[in-house]
């Protein structure tokens, strides 16, 4: 066993596959550090190209359309490119490659072409302002031919990407930049180290498949990357007032695990979920409209969803806090859940 942080394990997770398959290789802004940049806007491709060279580890200019598109061709012709963006926001600069073609020409040519490429993008609000702080999960779940993949956890983090990295469907791996660990090239305010025991030896994570990090009687919260770690504290916190949470980190929205969800609300009865998606059209109203199909004789309680406001994400630190769900508002839905 191996301690890691999220963006250890993640770097990890691509010198492996990169020393399994000569077809892998990654590109980005500043992804090599051979020549001053960064290994990353994060660090987690950081040392790779001292092992892999500047053929497999590629600069790229700022341009994420230029960035996507070199990935969906290189993909389609038979590589394994793994793509990295600065901030999880430019994925809208990237739109008509990830939507129209990457998630499409499989389908379009009858199975005959694949896209097996993996594009990581930073989400979550850290002080930047609208720009650089969105979560755009549920975007990306509308579009048919995409997988979509979350990881909260160091241990996820790598048996998540190996994954992707060996799909033959394009993912999108979102990660969070407050959970990224403060041990590395970046320090982020008010960031978590999640740390994992990484097995030595190889192991995957399958995608589709979710992870009760907190079992419990009372009330079912459903919550991804950073939110999963606050519905956590949240859990702690109601556990001194009697309430029993059961957690779940679903971890692939794209496929998602829906029996999951259903197998706990036959314990519990109450559902919450918890995102730092907007609250309209956000990933956890698919979520809801499921259950109200296929489980609504299993509620006591209507759903009850904690999200970011419906507004651009402010630069002020104060207001931030105000619109991103914080561990007071999860506990708070939860008692109101609770009482209904």
């Amino acid at each position: 066993m191996t301690v890691m942080t999220i963006a250890e394990a993640l770097r990890s997770a691509i010198a492996e596959e990169m020393r399994r398959d000569p077809t892998v290789f990654c590109l980005g802004e500043d992804v090599s550090d051979l020549d001053g940049g960064y290994g990353g806007a994060f660090g987690v491709t950081r040392n790779l190209a001292k092992e892999f060279g500047a053929e497999r580890i590629l600069n790229t200019p700022i341009s994420e359309i230029l960035i996507a598109g070199a990935a969906v061709g290189a993909a389609m012709t038979g590589m394994h490119p793994i793509a990295d963006l600065q901030y999880g926001d430019f994925l809208f600069c990237a739109m008509d490659q990830l939507a129209n073609q990457a998630a499409k020409m499989s389908y379009m040519s009858g199975g005959k072409v694949k896209v097996p490429m993996v594009m990581r993008a930073p989400v979550g609000a850290t002080t930047r302002g609208a720009q650089h702080a969105q979560s755009m999960e549920g975007f990306f779940t509308h579009v048919p031919g995409l997988k979509v993949i979350c990881p909260s956890t160091a241990y996820d983090a790598k048996g998540l990407l190996k994954s992707a990295v060996r799909d033959e469907n394009p993912v999108i791996c979102f990660e969070h930049k407050l959970l990224y660990g403060n041990m590395g090239v970046r320090v982020e305010r008010g960031g978590l180290s999640p740390v994992s025991d990484i097995p030595d030896e190889e192991y995957l994570v399958p995608l589709g498949q979710a992870a009760v990090r907190r079992e419990g009687r009372d009330i079912t919260v459903v919550a991804n990357l950073l939110m999963a770690h606050r519905a956590m504290e949240a859990a702690s916190e109601l556990e001194k007032e009697g309430v029993s949470c059961e957690v779940i980190d679903p971890r692939t929205l794209i496929p998602f695990d829906y029996e999951a969800v259903i197998h706990s609300l036959e314990k519990t009865s109450r559902l919450l979920i918890v995102h730092e998606d907007t609250y309209t059209n956000g990933w956890g109203a698919q979520l809801a409209a499921y259950v109200a199909e296929h489980a609504i004789y299993m509620l006591d309680a209507p759903v009850a969803r904690v999200a970011t406001y419906d507004v651009p994400i402010p630069f002020a630190p104060v207001m931030e806090n105000f619109v991103v769900p914080s561990m007071g508002r999860i506990t708070e839905a939860a008692r109101q859940l609770l009482r209904a």
